[in-house]
């Protein structure tokens, strides 16, 4: 899949609106009860970075962006400022904060994860795009200052030698999104008070 490894511009998407989407099918009986079937496992996140420009240097920042990617054809990392951590957002990522698995004495490589919950039900999300430096890893609750590298492009954590069987494996980090713009065309209004602006600028999480 064709991916440019570059961050949308930080002060841009800061202001952006979006979040997480699902795709639920809903069949309404003729009793009025109701069928609801989730056609998605995971789900996709979009994102509007429009909200976030605020001046004339921002949009041409945007333009230039955009015809870098040629459009939809390249993917790119963009931080949602609403969730970009292992942990809670006005927290410091730490090397036990997500459970990303449990060692076997033979394995080595491991996924970076996150889980979300709420009661009893817990959903887990891949995390393929770390961010360089952010990553800390812990074997049975102890951080483990070497012994492995991460690859910033996957999110997978490889380790020297595996870990032992039954090892408590956890990692803490920051992550970007993987998106593309959802359009091929920038709609830009030139006005003299504003120096130009446009109504939107789609982005959707890109999947594998």
């Amino acid at each position: 899949m064709a991916f440019h490894e570059v961050r949308f511009p930080d002060n841009i998407s800061r202001g952006a609106r979006g979040g997480p989407e699902r795709r639920t099918q809903i069949v309404e009986l003729a009793s009025g009860d109701e069928e609801r079937n989730a056609s998605w496992a995971n789900s996709r996140r979009r994102y509007d970075a429009a909200y976030g420009i605020r001046r004339a240097d921002d949009l041409a920042a945007v333009v230039a962006f955009f015809e870098a990617r040629n459009g939809r054809l390249y993917g790119f990392r963009w931080k949602d400022w609403g969730d970009y951590k292992s942990c809670l957002p006005s927290g410091v990522p730490a090397a036990t904060d997500q459970a990303i698995g449990i060692g076997d004495g033979t394995t080595t490589a491991f996924q970076l994860v996150k889980a979300y919950s709420s009661g009893a039900q817990t959903w887990t999300r891949t995390i393929t795009k770390p961010v360089l430096g952010s990553v800390v890893v812990a074997l049975g609750a102890v951080e483990q200052a070497s012994g492995w590298v991460v690859d910033t492009t996957t999110g997978l954590i490889t380790f020297a030698a595996a870990p032992t069987n039954g090892a408590a494996i956890n990692a803490g980090f920051q992550f970007d999104v993987p998106v593309r713009f959802d359009t091929d065309q920038l709609d830009v209004t030139h006005d003299i008070e504003r120096l130009g602006s446009i109504t939107s600028i789609p982005l959707i999480e890109v999947r594998r």
